[in-house]
């Protein structure tokens, strides 16, 4: 655990795991909006990541002045390996690690957690670290269980399996710990890890928790693992057979749905940001009765005064704003390109984000681009101030395979800029209207296309651009949906009403 800044308690404490401070976009740039938004709260940063080699080595966020405590683990880390501590471990104990396993075991029951193991004092006294990882005991369960479950596969990758899989929990415990009474709300922005400590601090410290799940989370770690054989912070070699793999992604998927669980059943508020990603956190154990839509907002104004710096004519470019990893699909984009232009030949394809986060893939995107002989038609822009990139883009793509809602996508609509997206998270919502009365009647403000579809990418492309009539109509739909339904005045207004009600409820308590 280390300190990076401490100011004093802060009003909410924001669990962030892998975002901010140290990437960009996406999640990350929700906490900024929501600190430099809001500045009559002060805010803490408990930070959770894999290893300190994945991350930048330096905050790519200036902190803002309500910014006033952050602390940061990495759960994978040679350092936060504890001491090998040989024990015998106590048998009623692991009784309670029965309870907890059966519990997991059951992926849409909607018991709540024992009372027992919900307690911090569980992951630090009762079954610490060292007595999972080093105890005889220990040992006695995880072969029992891999004779129960997972007879099939080498008894060796079951085991670390097991391991790794429950090592960050007690990295998480350790870290609640330490933060103690810090923090009067906690927020976090997604469950697994983040929704974990959060779930620890609330009901060890009888504090608020409000949970905004930007993806649903268990549903991205799902295509994480089933995308890859080597998964979770940089992918652990475990299989030897396809029956192991398919085993032991399954141990995995049970982990991060129970986990899941644990914050739905915890969290005070549940937030989600469209209707079909709401349905979602039902579906995986949420309570309807707690469950809310808030829908992300821009800076209508900042982007909106962009629109003077428009060329008279549509610019033959199509940007994709993003990190240059697999589940962006930065591949079918750049295949939609090669298809696009063989019917407009000066057509350009921008790339614009870090592409330091997955060498191998980033590789892979630029031997493609050498394949299609697309080198005069594909530019990576590195990270690049979005003011300065949507006058000059003609449309804006997003190709990924896993969406919550892309802020990326309103950000483009103040701007004037229509889009060509996959249909994944709520760029359907978006692009054709959402649930708000009157917004699906606006019209479409672009194309919805399916996932890893290039010709129909492609086909979107060509239709906009080709087309003055047809993309100033989108445009005009783009301008009018975001201003009507997607403010950051509208967004900051929703969460400051939480927040003031939350602290009512706080004081009132305290008075009582």
């Amino acid at each position: 655990m280390e300190v990076i800044l401490d100011k004093g308690n802060p009003d909410i404490l924001i669990p962030a795991e892998g975002t901010y401070p140290y990437v960009r976009g996406g999640v990350s740039s929700w906490i900024a909006q929501l600190m430099q938004g809001l500045p009559q709260y002060t805010f803490g940063i408990a930070f959770i990541g894999s290893r300190r080699q994945d991350y930048s080595p330096t905050p790519l966020f200036k902190f803002p002045d309500n910014l006033v405590y952050m602390v940061q683990i990495y759960m994978f880390d040679e350092q936060e390996q504890p001491e090998i501590t040989p024990n015998d471990g106590d048998p009623k104990a692991f009784e309670m690690v029965e309870e907890l396993h059966e519990w997991f075991k059951h992926t849409h029951t909607h018991q709540s957690l024992p009372d027992t193991i919900r307690h911090l004092n569980f992951y630090l006294s009762t079954i610490d670290e060292s007595t999972f990882l080093f105890s005889r005991e220990s040992w006695k369960f995880i072969t029992r269980k891999n004779q129960e479950y997972g007879s099939d596969i080498a008894f060796i990758d079951y085991f670390w399996t097991v391991r790794n899989i429950h090592m960050p929990i007690w990295r998480i415990a350790k870290l609640a710990k330490f933060i103690g009474n810090r923090g009067k709300i906690v927020h976090s922005p997604s469950t697994g890890y983040a929704g974990f400590l959060a779930t620890l601090l609330s009901y060890d410290q009888a504090r608020p928790y409000i949970l905004t799940e930007h993806g649903i989370y268990t549903k991205e770690r799902k295509i994480d693992l089933l995308a890859s054989s080597l998964f979770l912070h940089k992918k652990l070699e475990l299989f030897q057979k396809s029956d192991e793999e398919n085993y032991i992604k399954t141990m995995w998927v049970k982990f991060f749905e129970g986990i899941g669980r644990l914050s739905y059943h915890q969290a005070d508020h549940i937030f989600s940001l469209f209707g079909k990603a709401q349905a979602t956190q039902i579906q995986f154990g949420a309570d309807a009765a707690k469950c809310r839509i808030i829908p992300n907002g821009v800076d209508v104004e900042r982007l909106g005064a962009t629109l003077s710096s428009r060329p008279e004519t549509i610019p033959p470019v199509i940007t994709l704003i993003g990190r240059v990893v697999s589940i962006k699909d930065i591949k079918t984009f750049i295949r939609a390109i090669r298809i696009t232009a063989n019917t407009i030949p000066d057509i350009e394809g921008w790339i614009v984000g870090p592409d330091d986060e997955d060498a191998a893939y980033v590789a892979e995107c630029r031997e493609l681009i050498h394949i299609l002989d697309l080198q005069d038609h594909i530019k990576f822009l590195g990270f690049q101030n979005i003011v300065d990139i949507l006058p000059q883009s003609g449309l804006l793509t997003l190709t990924s395979i896993s969406e919550g809602m892309p802020l990326v996508i309103l950000e483009g609509f103040a701007a004037g800029v229509p889009c060509v997206s996959t249909d994944v998270g709520s760029c359907r919502e978006l692009i054709y209207g959402g649930e708000e009365p009157g917004d699906q009647a606006l019209g479409s403000a672009g194309r919805v296309c399916q996932i890893a579809n290039p010709t129909e990418l492609a086909a979107g492309y060509i239709e906009l651009l080709s087309d003055s009539d047809r993309w100033h109509q989108a445009q005009d739909t783009a301008i009018k949906r975001v201003n009507r339904f997607y403010t950051q005045q509208r967004f900051l207004e929703n969460y400051r009403k939480i927040y003031d009600e939350t602290f009512q409820r706080i004081n009132r308590s305290w008075q009582a």
